[in-house]
């Protein structure tokens, strides 16, 4: 499939990234499919036609382009509105996908677990609600990709929104049965002693790299935006001995449509339950401040805890890559401070440094649970109390329930007791 994708550039616009950046980020969108780009550009743009985006002179000097290059799929960096989408597509006689469908067909093509999967169809039949212009086939599916690039003669929806509203119904009723299992594995994790460390970053700023390195896992780790979208979670132990929980998170996108960051917050909620927080950066990205700022928005859109965010560890990533001025640069603005790290995920460069640091993070962190003992546990509550854990206790002719407030290295050290 030959493709051209199209950044439209509006000039009154005061975005964070420019324009050729944002060219390349949609590019490299594109590429995690498997199609051939032919064709990209930065489209200046004084104001949106609401029919069609562009003018009619522009859409008739892109419509000769398109042929040169014997274009199939024209993507559109940015949103459409339906009436655009379907003029568009008419004008040039071609496909068109916006940026919300062409992330939705990389999800729908990334997701792998059951949970993943119907996250992703609930947030494609929310998209094409509006639309109906799409194949229906991809509904029944049990993975792989929405079928939004799919050929010219692929079947029309029915103009019947009560079919999609009934499977839109249907799948968040099986939704809601895997979260329910999900929040049974939430609880039985919260009742290991272990401290939840979480991964969070930009796309393609190494986050799956890391992980691997870390934990020796083989997440899929590939230079291409979104390789990572189901949350991924394994023990790893710190140089002290003290075992931790890391978890692999879906990466942050700039302009993320909202009803992906609702479809995903699945895999965010590990973000909301860590102890320790690793921002990771890719330091040698000419926009990685703008990436980062991203990332934080996201996180405040999750509401985290004010102790989370403080507990936020910046990883600075793929040093590797840097020239030899620019990497002792951010070493010395690393060894001034206290939260940020310089590693290189792909040689292991000062990965032994960042252990060493997310261990004395730990170190000052306190967990505060509900521990119910059996009346016949004196000597366990007598533990607890002889170390002042104790905050309040509860107890009846069966059992006593006592609130106490430790470290996770002494929550180890009672399951001995």
């Amino acid at each position: 499939m030959h493709v051209s994708v199209l950044h439209p550039n509006l000039l009154i616009s005061n975005k964070r990234r420019t324009p050729e950046h944002s060219l390349d980020e949609a590019v490299s969108l594109a590429n995690a499919l498997d199609i051939e780009i032919l064709h990209q550009a930065v489209i200046p743009l004084k104001k949106p036609n609401a029919g069609t985006l562009f003018g009619s002179g522009k859409l008739d000097e892109l419509a000769q382009v398109f042929k040169n290059h014997e274009i199939d799929l024209v993507i559109i960096d940015g949103p459409l509105t339906p009436i655009q989408q379907r003029n568009l597509e008419k004008q040039w006689n071609l496909k068109v996908l916006d940026r919300t469908g062409l992330i939705l067909e990389i999800f729908g093509d990334r997701a792998q677990t059951r949970e993943g999967v119907l996250q992703v169809d609930l947030a494609a039949l929310n998209y094409q609600r509006s639309r109906l212009v799409r194949s229906w086939t991809h509904l029944e599916r049990q993975r792989g990709g929405l079928s939004f690039v799919g050929g010219a003669g692929e079947t029309q929806i029915e103009s019947d929104r009560r079919q999609i509203d009934d499977a839109i119904l249907r799948l968040k009723k099986q939704l809601q049965k895997v979260v329910k299992t999900r929040e049974l594995h939430r609880s039985a994790r919260k009742k290991v002693p272990y401290p939840i460390v979480a991964l969070v970053g930009y796309t393609n700023a190494g986050k799956s790299t890391l992980f691997n390195y870390m934990t020796g896992a083989k997440v899929f780790a590939k230079d291409m935006l979104f390789a990572t979208l189901d949350p991924t979670m394994r023990e790893v132990e710190l140089p002290s001995g003290q075992k931790i929980i890391l978890s692999d998170t879906v990466g942050f996108i700039s302009e993320l449509p909202t009803q992906l960051i609702a479809a995903f917050r699945a895999t965010l909620e590990e973000v909301l339950d860590a102890n320790l927080i690793l921002h990771v950066r890719d330091i040698s990205h000419p926009e990685t401040d703008a990436q980062a700022n991203d990332v934080n928005d996201i996180l405040e859109d999750l509401e985290i805890s004010d102790d989370a965010k403080n507990d936020i560890l910046e990883v600075w990533n793929k040093t590797d890559l840097l020239s030899n001025d620019d990497l002792n640069n951010a070493k010395n603005i690393s060894n001034r401070a206290d939260r940020i790290r310089t590693v290189s995920a792909l040689t292991g460069d000062g990965l032994n440094d960042l252990l060493f640091q997310i261990d004395q993070n730990l170190k000052e962190i306190t967990i505060s649970e509900i521990v119910k003992l059996a009346i016949t546990e004196g000597g366990r509550r007598a533990w607890l109390y002889k170390n002042n854990l104790v905050k309040n206790e509860k107890s009846n002719e069966h059992f006593f329930e006592l609130s106490v407030t430790w470290t996770p290295k002494q929550a180890a050290q009672f399951l001995k007791v």
